[in-house]
């Protein structure tokens, strides 16, 4: 485990290596969050495409729940289901039928209590867990 309560995570680093060191620091915290509220989660790098996906299995849409995306300003938190969660804060981005994201581009939107709740809520929704 590295000091930040993410485990090390060769993949990980490798998928962010030419993005901006604010950027790339973006996405270790975001990763770090997500660690933070949810220690056994599983991490997928899907390596084609450059997206690390979070949840309690290696499948996309039936296993994981979150994922991070790094683009050339900010990094995407998204969430599968994200159509389904409760967003009173309305953090969610997005108009697919089922996946929505919140852009992040600094650090200061981490640590805003309701994208918290947004990642606990999504690990709690998986649809094949509550049927």
């Amino acid at each position: 485990m590295k000091g930040d309560g993410a485990p090390d995570n060769t993949a990980f680093h490798e998928m962010i290596r030419l993005a901006t060191p604010e950027i790339q620091e973006l996405a270790l915290q975001t990763r770090t969050l997500i660690y933070a509220l949810l220690a056994d989660v599983v991490e997928v790098i899907w390596r084609e495409q450059q997206i690390a996906g979070y949840g309690v299995g290696p499948r996309k849409m039936s296993e994981q729940y979150c994922y991070i995306s790094v683009h050339k300003k900010h990094v995407n938190l998204g969430f599968y289901y994200g159509a389904e969660l409760p967003d009173p804060e309305s953090l969610l981005r997005g108009q697919g039928k089922m996946m929505r994201h919140v852009k992040i581009s600094s650090l200061q939107q981490l640590q805003n209590p309701a994208l918290g709740q947004l990642i606990v809520q999504a690990s709690q929704h998986l649809p094949h867990l509550n049927s």
